[in-house]
Protein backbone atom coordinates (compact mmCIF):
# COMPACT_ATOMS: atom_id res chain seq x y z
CA UNK A 1 0.00 0.00 0.00
CA UNK A 2 1.07 3.84 -0.46
CA UNK A 3 0.18 6.21 1.93
CA UNK A 4 2.92 8.69 2.07
CA UNK A 5 3.18 12.39 0.39
CA UNK A 6 6.75 12.83 -1.25
CA UNK A 7 8.84 15.42 0.90
CA UNK A 8 9.25 17.33 -2.02
CA UNK A 9 5.44 18.18 -1.90
CA UNK A 10 6.11 20.46 1.58
CA UNK A 11 8.32 22.99 0.37
CA UNK A 12 6.00 22.98 -3.43
CA UNK A 13 3.14 23.97 -0.92
CA UNK A 14 4.63 26.55 0.74
CA UNK A 15 6.25 28.51 -2.01
CA UNK A 16 3.04 27.83 -4.13
CA UNK A 17 0.75 28.63 -1.06
CA UNK A 18 -0.07 32.55 -2.78
CA UNK A 19 -1.66 30.38 -5.61
CA UNK A 20 -2.62 27.16 -3.91
CA UNK A 21 -4.83 28.99 -1.11
CA UNK A 22 -7.28 30.54 -3.35
CA UNK A 23 -7.40 27.37 -5.56
CA UNK A 24 -8.14 25.32 -2.73
CA UNK A 25 -10.94 27.62 -1.78
CA UNK A 26 -12.39 27.88 -5.24
CA UNK A 27 -12.59 24.33 -5.13
CA UNK A 28 -14.18 23.78 -1.68
CA UNK A 29 -16.88 26.21 -3.16
CA UNK A 30 -17.20 23.88 -6.28
CA UNK A 31 -17.19 20.90 -4.19
CA UNK A 32 -20.25 22.23 -2.09
CA UNK A 33 -21.92 23.42 -5.35
CA UNK A 34 -21.94 20.36 -7.14
CA UNK A 35 -22.74 18.43 -3.68
CA UNK A 36 -26.21 19.77 -3.75
CA UNK A 37 -26.85 19.37 -7.67
CA UNK A 38 -25.57 15.53 -7.65
CA UNK A 39 -27.21 14.69 -4.67
CA UNK A 40 -30.92 16.58 -6.58
CA UNK A 41 -29.90 14.58 -9.87
CA UNK A 42 -29.38 11.14 -7.76
CA UNK A 43 -32.97 11.86 -6.38
CA UNK A 44 -34.24 12.24 -9.26
CA UNK A 45 -33.19 9.20 -11.15
CA UNK A 46 -34.31 6.88 -8.02
CA UNK A 47 -37.95 8.77 -8.41
CA UNK A 48 -38.05 8.20 -12.12
CA UNK A 49 -36.82 4.55 -12.16
CA UNK A 50 -38.79 1.60 -13.20
CA UNK A 51 -38.36 -2.03 -12.62
CA UNK A 52 -36.50 -3.56 -15.38
CA UNK A 53 -36.86 -6.94 -17.39
CA UNK A 54 -34.23 -8.67 -16.45
CA UNK A 55 -34.13 -11.98 -18.19
CA UNK A 56 -32.66 -15.23 -16.46
CA UNK A 57 -29.21 -16.46 -17.25
CA UNK A 58 -29.14 -20.08 -17.26
CA UNK A 59 -24.74 -19.55 -16.99
CA UNK A 60 -22.86 -16.42 -16.07
CA UNK A 61 -18.94 -17.05 -16.06
CA UNK A 62 -16.74 -13.77 -15.10
CA UNK A 63 -12.68 -13.71 -15.91
CA UNK A 64 -11.01 -11.40 -14.30
CA UNK A 65 -8.89 -9.40 -16.70
CA UNK A 66 -7.05 -6.71 -15.10
CA UNK A 67 -7.30 -6.73 -10.94
CA UNK A 68 -4.48 -5.57 -8.69
CA UNK A 69 -4.65 -9.32 -7.40
CA UNK A 70 -3.29 -11.39 -9.87
CA UNK A 71 -2.81 -15.07 -10.24
CA UNK A 72 0.69 -16.37 -11.60
CA UNK A 73 1.73 -15.52 -14.70
CA UNK A 74 -1.26 -12.67 -15.23
CA UNK A 75 0.57 -8.67 -14.49
CA UNK A 76 -1.99 -7.62 -11.52
CA UNK A 77 -2.71 -3.57 -11.89
CA UNK A 78 -4.61 -1.09 -10.06
CA UNK A 79 -7.62 -0.76 -12.36
CA UNK A 80 -10.30 -3.01 -13.42
CA UNK A 81 -11.48 -5.15 -16.88
CA UNK A 82 -13.85 -8.07 -16.84
CA UNK A 83 -15.08 -10.64 -19.28
CA UNK A 84 -18.25 -11.70 -18.58
CA UNK A 85 -19.76 -14.61 -20.72
CA UNK A 86 -23.80 -16.42 -20.69
CA UNK A 87 -25.96 -17.68 -23.32
CA UNK A 88 -27.02 -14.68 -24.34
CA UNK A 89 -23.48 -13.18 -25.36
CA UNK A 90 -19.93 -11.71 -24.41
CA UNK A 91 -19.89 -8.30 -22.24
CA UNK A 92 -16.52 -6.63 -21.72
CA UNK A 93 -16.29 -4.02 -18.57
CA UNK A 94 -13.41 -1.57 -18.91
CA UNK A 95 -10.54 -1.39 -19.73
CA UNK A 96 -7.89 -0.83 -17.36
CA UNK A 97 -5.49 1.50 -17.79
CA UNK A 98 -5.70 0.42 -21.85
CA UNK A 99 -2.03 0.67 -23.42
CA UNK A 100 -0.72 3.17 -20.55
CA UNK A 101 0.34 -0.05 -18.77
CA UNK A 102 0.74 -3.62 -20.21
CA UNK A 103 -1.59 -5.58 -18.17
CA UNK A 104 -4.69 -5.50 -20.00
CA UNK A 105 -3.21 -6.72 -23.09
CA UNK A 106 -0.83 -9.03 -21.43
CA UNK A 107 -3.87 -10.48 -19.47
CA UNK A 108 -6.65 -10.76 -22.25
CA UNK A 109 -4.27 -12.52 -24.40
CA UNK A 110 -3.37 -15.03 -21.69
CA UNK A 111 -6.81 -15.42 -20.60
CA UNK A 112 -8.09 -16.53 -23.76
CA UNK A 113 -10.67 -14.23 -24.68
CA UNK A 114 -11.94 -14.40 -28.36
CA UNK A 115 -12.52 -10.53 -28.78
CA UNK A 116 -14.17 -11.15 -31.99
CA UNK A 117 -17.18 -12.79 -30.02
CA UNK A 118 -17.64 -9.98 -28.01
CA UNK A 119 -21.02 -8.28 -27.91
CA UNK A 120 -20.46 -5.00 -26.21
CA UNK A 121 -18.07 -2.79 -24.40
CA UNK A 122 -19.53 -1.35 -21.03
CA UNK A 123 -17.15 1.61 -19.12
CA UNK A 124 -18.35 2.02 -15.64
CA UNK A 125 -16.86 5.54 -15.72
CA UNK A 126 -14.64 7.71 -17.59
CA UNK A 127 -11.34 7.60 -15.23
CA UNK A 128 -7.97 6.52 -16.16
CA UNK A 129 -7.89 3.04 -14.49
CA UNK A 130 -11.55 1.84 -16.07
CA UNK A 131 -11.78 4.10 -19.49
CA UNK A 132 -8.16 3.10 -21.18
CA UNK A 133 -5.74 5.35 -19.31
CA UNK A 134 -5.05 9.36 -18.85
CA UNK A 135 -5.85 10.22 -21.88
CA UNK A 136 -9.16 8.81 -22.01
CA UNK A 137 -10.05 10.11 -18.80
CA UNK A 138 -8.47 14.14 -20.17
CA UNK A 139 -10.84 13.96 -23.47
CA UNK A 140 -13.32 11.96 -22.67
CA UNK A 141 -11.95 9.54 -25.66
CA UNK A 142 -12.38 5.59 -25.12
CA UNK A 143 -9.70 4.10 -27.73
CA UNK A 144 -9.25 0.72 -27.21
CA UNK A 145 -5.57 -0.78 -27.29
CA UNK A 146 -4.40 -2.98 -30.47
CA UNK A 147 -5.79 -6.02 -29.07
CA UNK A 148 -9.05 -4.95 -29.08
CA UNK A 149 -8.47 -2.43 -32.64
CA UNK A 150 -11.44 -1.42 -34.38
CA UNK A 151 -11.82 -4.06 -36.32
CA UNK A 152 -14.71 -5.12 -33.61
CA UNK A 153 -17.75 -2.63 -34.24
CA UNK A 154 -19.74 -3.04 -31.39
CA UNK A 155 -21.72 -0.62 -29.18
CA UNK A 156 -19.37 0.72 -26.30
CA UNK A 157 -22.31 2.16 -23.25
CA UNK A 158 -20.75 4.83 -21.54
CA UNK A 159 -22.81 6.60 -18.38
CA UNK A 160 -22.11 10.48 -19.62
CA UNK A 161 -20.98 12.12 -23.01
CA UNK A 162 -17.89 10.92 -24.15
CA UNK A 163 -16.23 9.30 -27.52
CA UNK A 164 -15.70 5.39 -27.90
CA UNK A 165 -13.11 5.26 -31.40
CA UNK A 166 -14.76 2.80 -33.42
CA UNK A 167 -17.39 1.39 -31.48
CA UNK A 168 -21.05 2.55 -32.47
CA UNK A 169 -20.90 4.58 -28.88
CA UNK A 170 -24.01 4.63 -27.03
CA UNK A 171 -24.49 7.33 -23.83
CA UNK A 172 -26.86 5.70 -21.45
CA UNK A 173 -28.77 8.53 -19.45
CA UNK A 174 -31.17 5.89 -17.26
CA UNK A 175 -31.43 2.54 -16.36
CA UNK A 176 -32.71 0.24 -19.18
CA UNK A 177 -30.95 -2.74 -21.10
CA UNK A 178 -27.63 -2.99 -22.74
CA UNK A 179 -26.31 -6.45 -24.41
CA UNK A 180 -26.04 -9.73 -23.55
CA UNK A 181 -28.42 -9.75 -21.01
CA UNK A 182 -26.92 -7.10 -19.01
CA UNK A 183 -28.34 -3.95 -18.09
CA UNK A 184 -27.30 -0.48 -16.58
CA UNK A 185 -28.63 1.22 -13.43
CA UNK A 186 -28.15 4.51 -15.57
CA UNK A 187 -25.30 7.43 -14.17
CA UNK A 188 -25.10 7.82 -10.67
CA UNK A 189 -23.75 11.11 -9.81
CA UNK A 190 -20.56 11.74 -7.11
CA UNK A 191 -18.72 14.84 -6.46
CA UNK A 192 -15.16 14.79 -5.85
CA UNK A 193 -12.55 17.65 -4.36
CA UNK A 194 -10.18 17.49 -7.31
CA UNK A 195 -11.73 15.54 -10.17
CA UNK A 196 -14.78 17.19 -9.77
CA UNK A 197 -18.01 15.41 -11.19
CA UNK A 198 -18.49 12.10 -11.84
CA UNK A 199 -20.99 9.68 -13.68
CA UNK A 200 -20.66 6.24 -13.04
CA UNK A 201 -22.98 2.98 -13.87
CA UNK A 202 -23.56 -0.37 -12.25
CA UNK A 203 -23.96 -3.61 -14.47
CA UNK A 204 -27.13 -5.61 -13.58
CA UNK A 205 -27.88 -9.03 -14.70
CA UNK A 206 -30.21 -11.95 -13.49
CA UNK A 207 -29.00 -15.84 -12.93
CA UNK A 208 -31.92 -18.21 -10.84
CA UNK A 209 -30.77 -16.87 -7.33
CA UNK A 210 -31.06 -13.41 -8.70
CA UNK A 211 -29.06 -10.19 -9.35
CA UNK A 212 -25.59 -9.91 -10.04
CA UNK A 213 -24.55 -6.22 -9.34
CA UNK A 214 -21.05 -5.52 -10.95
CA UNK A 215 -19.44 -1.91 -10.07
CA UNK A 216 -16.78 0.17 -11.04
CA UNK A 217 -15.16 1.71 -8.35
CA UNK A 218 -18.45 2.28 -6.53
CA UNK A 219 -17.99 6.07 -6.21
CA UNK A 220 -21.83 6.79 -5.82
CA UNK A 221 -21.88 4.52 -2.54
CA UNK A 222 -22.99 1.02 -1.93
CA UNK A 223 -25.80 2.86 -0.34
CA UNK A 224 -26.94 4.79 -3.27
CA UNK A 225 -26.75 1.95 -5.63
CA UNK A 226 -28.81 -0.54 -3.59
CA UNK A 227 -31.16 1.96 -3.81
CA UNK A 228 -31.35 2.03 -7.38
CA UNK A 229 -30.80 -1.55 -7.48
CA UNK A 230 -33.86 -2.40 -5.37
CA UNK A 231 -36.29 0.26 -7.40
CA UNK A 232 -34.86 -1.60 -10.21
CA UNK A 233 -35.53 -5.17 -9.31
CA UNK A 234 -37.54 -7.03 -6.16
CA UNK A 235 -35.48 -9.81 -7.00
CA UNK A 236 -33.10 -10.72 -4.08
CA UNK A 237 -29.39 -10.20 -4.64
CA UNK A 238 -26.92 -12.98 -5.52
CA UNK A 239 -23.83 -11.82 -6.02
CA UNK A 240 -21.42 -8.15 -5.64
CA UNK A 241 -19.15 -8.06 -7.96
CA UNK A 242 -16.44 -5.01 -7.83
CA UNK A 243 -15.12 -2.11 -6.22
CA UNK A 244 -16.43 -0.35 -3.32
CA UNK A 245 -13.67 2.51 -2.83
CA UNK A 246 -12.17 2.03 0.43
CA UNK A 247 -8.27 3.13 0.55
CA UNK A 248 -9.07 3.14 4.66
CA UNK A 249 -5.15 2.93 5.30
CA UNK A 250 -3.57 3.59 1.88
CA UNK A 251 -3.40 3.68 -2.02
CA UNK A 252 -2.76 1.22 -4.38
CA UNK A 253 -1.56 3.59 -6.66
CA UNK A 254 0.31 7.42 -6.51
CA UNK A 255 0.21 10.19 -8.75
CA UNK A 256 3.26 12.74 -8.48
CA UNK A 257 4.31 11.77 -5.54
CA UNK A 258 0.94 11.21 -3.52
CA UNK A 259 -1.72 8.22 -2.63
CA UNK A 260 -3.63 8.60 -5.43
CA UNK A 261 -6.93 7.08 -4.36
CA UNK A 262 -7.31 8.83 -1.16
CA UNK A 263 -6.32 12.12 -1.90
CA UNK A 264 -8.33 12.51 -5.32
CA UNK A 265 -10.68 10.21 -5.73
CA UNK A 266 -13.02 10.21 -2.81
CA UNK A 267 -15.71 13.47 -2.46
CA UNK A 268 -14.61 14.97 0.49
CA UNK A 269 -12.05 17.78 1.70
CA UNK A 270 -8.56 17.24 1.63
CA UNK A 271 -8.77 16.92 5.39
CA UNK A 272 -11.19 14.27 5.60
CA UNK A 273 -10.37 11.12 4.66
CA UNK A 274 -12.58 7.78 4.06
CA UNK A 275 -12.51 5.90 7.66
CA UNK A 276 -13.72 3.11 9.32
CA UNK A 277 -16.52 4.83 10.40
CA UNK A 278 -17.67 5.21 6.25
CA UNK A 279 -16.58 1.06 6.11
CA UNK A 280 -18.41 0.36 8.81
CA UNK A 281 -22.01 1.95 7.23
CA UNK A 282 -20.77 0.20 3.72
CA UNK A 283 -20.89 -2.93 5.61
CA UNK A 284 -23.99 -2.02 7.44
CA UNK A 285 -25.58 -1.93 3.98
CA UNK A 286 -24.17 -5.14 2.92
CA UNK A 287 -25.66 -6.92 5.47
CA UNK A 288 -29.25 -5.48 4.82
CA UNK A 289 -28.63 -6.16 1.42
CA UNK A 290 -28.19 -9.68 2.29
CA UNK A 291 -26.22 -11.27 -0.76
CA UNK A 292 -25.16 -14.85 -0.87
CA UNK A 293 -21.58 -13.81 -2.45
CA UNK A 294 -19.21 -10.45 -2.43
CA UNK A 295 -16.46 -10.82 -4.71
CA UNK A 296 -14.22 -7.26 -3.90
CA UNK A 297 -12.02 -5.78 -6.23
CA UNK A 298 -8.87 -4.90 -4.15
CA UNK A 299 -7.93 -2.07 -6.60
CA UNK A 300 -9.30 0.82 -4.85
CA UNK A 301 -10.09 -0.87 -1.31
CA UNK A 302 -7.05 -1.47 1.14
CA UNK A 303 -6.36 -4.87 2.24
CA UNK A 304 -7.39 -3.79 5.99
CA UNK A 305 -10.90 -2.73 4.29
CA UNK A 306 -10.78 -6.48 2.41
CA UNK A 307 -10.02 -8.16 5.28
CA UNK A 308 -13.37 -6.13 8.01
CA UNK A 309 -15.43 -6.87 4.58
CA UNK A 310 -14.51 -10.46 5.02
CA UNK A 311 -14.76 -10.76 8.56
CA UNK A 312 -17.82 -8.83 9.10
CA UNK A 313 -19.70 -9.50 6.19
CA UNK A 314 -22.37 -12.02 5.98
CA UNK A 315 -21.85 -13.47 3.05
CA UNK A 316 -19.53 -16.06 1.10
CA UNK A 317 -16.09 -13.15 0.05
CA UNK A 318 -13.74 -13.39 -2.07
CA UNK A 319 -10.94 -11.23 -3.40
CA UNK A 320 -10.76 -11.25 -7.41
CA UNK A 321 -7.59 -11.84 -9.09
CA UNK A 322 -6.62 -11.18 -12.51
CA UNK A 323 -6.42 -14.95 -14.51
CA UNK A 324 -9.32 -16.29 -12.51
CA UNK A 325 -12.89 -17.47 -13.59
CA UNK A 326 -15.51 -17.21 -11.12
CA UNK A 327 -19.44 -18.72 -11.75
CA UNK A 328 -21.55 -16.27 -10.91
CA UNK A 329 -24.45 -18.71 -11.37
CA UNK A 330 -23.46 -21.09 -8.71
CA UNK A 331 -25.18 -21.06 -5.82
CA UNK A 332 -23.98 -19.07 -2.75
Amino acid sequence: MRDHVHPLWWPALLVGSPVLVPLALYLAWRLHRERGRVARDNERRLAAAVPLDLPVLERLQLRVIVEWQARQGFIGDAAVSYHFSSEAGDLLMDLGHGRDTPAFERNLQLSGVDVTQLDALAITHLHLDHAGGLAAQQTKHVSPPPVIGVACPMPCFLPEEGGALGFHREVLTGPGPMAAGWASTGPLGRAMFFLGRIEEQVLLARVEQGLVVVTGCGHPTIQLILEMVRRLSPEPIHAIVGGLHFPVTGSRSDRWGLPAQRVFSTGMLPHRRIDDDDLSTAIAALNEARPDRLLLSAHDSCDHALQRFQDEVDAEVEVLQAGGSYDLAAAG
